[in-house]
């Protein structure tokens, strides 16, 4: 039996060819800030470690995560952007509201994704705790912002080999 892995942000460090003419938008939630701000860090480490110019990487803010698909595309809407990465953060409380917040940002990141036909990452964490959060923010569990950069960057790969003469 394999041991149990604990770091889930393992995911090494991707190469572009060309990178540097990339543009990546992230939409980073208010709501959970210490948690959200440190998916973010970890998804602009990524992306500038991969070969992005910082300056290319566009940051903006929503209240929280149910805001987190109108300001995807608001970005895709208003720049030209190679991928999209949602970041947030919903922490299961004592009522249903988290059913609904998590089920309507899954089902909306994906819907403008398809919509506009470029990569809208979810990077959200659906957690039971602060403190799994935290675990998943750059804790024993890695950084989901991490993993959400990374999955940016491959579906830009999968983009460009399957459609080459669409990019430049």
């Amino acid at each position: 039996m394999s041991p149990k892995k604990t770091n889930l942000s393992e995911v090494g460090k991707i190469t572009i060819k060309n990178a540097s003419h990339l543009k990546i938008g992230i939409i980073v939630s208010e709501w959970n800030s210490e948690i959200t701000n440190a998916l973010r860090d970890g998804a602009i480490n990524t992306l500038t470690g991969s070969g992005i110019k910082k300056s290319s990487i566009l940051v903006e803010y929503v209240p929280g995560s149910f805001e987190l698909p109108i300001g995807a595309q608001y970005i895709i809407e208003n720049t030209e952007v190679d991928a999209v990465i949602c970041l947030g953060c919903v922490i299961q409380g004592e009522t249903r509201h988290f059913e609904f917040i998590c089920q309507s940002v899954s089902q909306n990141i994906s819907r403008v994704s398809l919509d506009y036909n470029i990569p809208v990452i979810f990077g959200v964490l659906t957690t039971n705790t602060q403190e799994q959060a935290l675990a998943r923010a750059g804790g024993k569990h890695g950084n989901k912002g991490v993993e959400a950069a990374a999955t940016a960057l491959k579906m830009i790969q999968l983009r460009d080999r399957l459609f080459p003469s669409q990019n430049s």
